[in-house]
């Protein structure tokens, strides 16, 4: 491969993206595959359309049944979750335990790779996977738009994050994926923007306009921190991403 095949697109970088954001049984790839895998951020929103397709299937299958909005808003989070082997979650948990259970950058760093979970840790995910469920309760009687546009959007801004903040560490998956090109960070965002206007319409530029207002502090309080970003500052990134559309979705609808 050429050094300069970084600047260059190609349809390998879904399988990729699909390796470095899923758990799915892929087919095993080249090892030539991974060499330039921050090219491959260009495509993390085709991984967030296929988290959502199989949330989407099963838990249109769980309504299909008869099942309450309320149930099939746990098939969704449960498939999401199998489906990525609940990485952004993970990421989410290690964040909030690191950056609050730690007196100096060091420290939280040390947590933060630690497995073990605190209680910061263990009340981020009750508050992310509470606030997923009830929002996708009263959105999922209005079709499976949200959980498109959801998935999509906040796996397209990762880019961004990788792009703007320095690595906070030497090694881990972050590290190894490296700081994605300009190209690829612009490419993801436009493929997520162009996804969510096809699923939220008019509503995509409220959605936008909260999560920079969400997603901004988020970095600072990254920088801030531990000087940068992870692998898991990308999962809390994520997850608060998920969040704040499915809950500007909802007060939108209530509206």
């Amino acid at each position: 491969m050429h050094k300069n095949d970084i600047n260059r697109p190609s349809p390998l970088d879904i399988a990729v993206a699909l390796v470095l954001l899923t758990r799915l049984p892929l087919p095993r790839l080249s090892s030539s595959a991974f060499d330039y895998q921050s090219r491959a951020t260009w495509a993390f929103a085709f991984a967030g359309v296929v988290v959502a397709a199989c949330a989407a299937l099963l838990g249109g299958a769980a309504m299909a049944i008869g099942l309450p909005s309320s149930l099939a808003a746990g098939v969704v989070l449960a498939t999401q979750i199998i489906v990525t082997g609940a990485m952004h979650e993970d990421g989410l948990a290690d964040t909030a335990d690191g950056f609050w259970g730690g007196w100096d950058r060091t420290r939280r760093l040390e947590i933060m790779k630690d497995s073990a979970i605190g209680t910061y840790g263990i009340l981020s995910l009750i508050l992310s996977v509470g606030l997923r469920w009830s929002a996708l309760t009263l959105l999922l009687p209005e079709g499976f738009a949200a959980i498109f546009a959801a998935a999509i959007l906040s796996r397209a801004i990762l880019p961004v994050f990788m792009a703007v903040l320095p690595h906070a560490r030497v090694d881990g998956l972050s590290h190894s994926v490296g700081k994605p090109p300009i190209w690829a960070v612009a490419s993801s965002v436009g493929l997520g923007v162009i996804a969510g206007w096809f699923c939220l319409g008019g509503a995509l530029f409220a959605v936008l306009c909260a999560l920079i207002v969400t997603l901004v502090p988020v970095a600072a309080l990254a920088r801030a921190k531990i000087g940068g970003q992870t692998g898991d500052v990308l999962g809390a990134a994520q997850q608060t991403a998920e969040c704040t559309v499915l809950i500007v979705l909802v007060a939108m609808q209530s509206g």
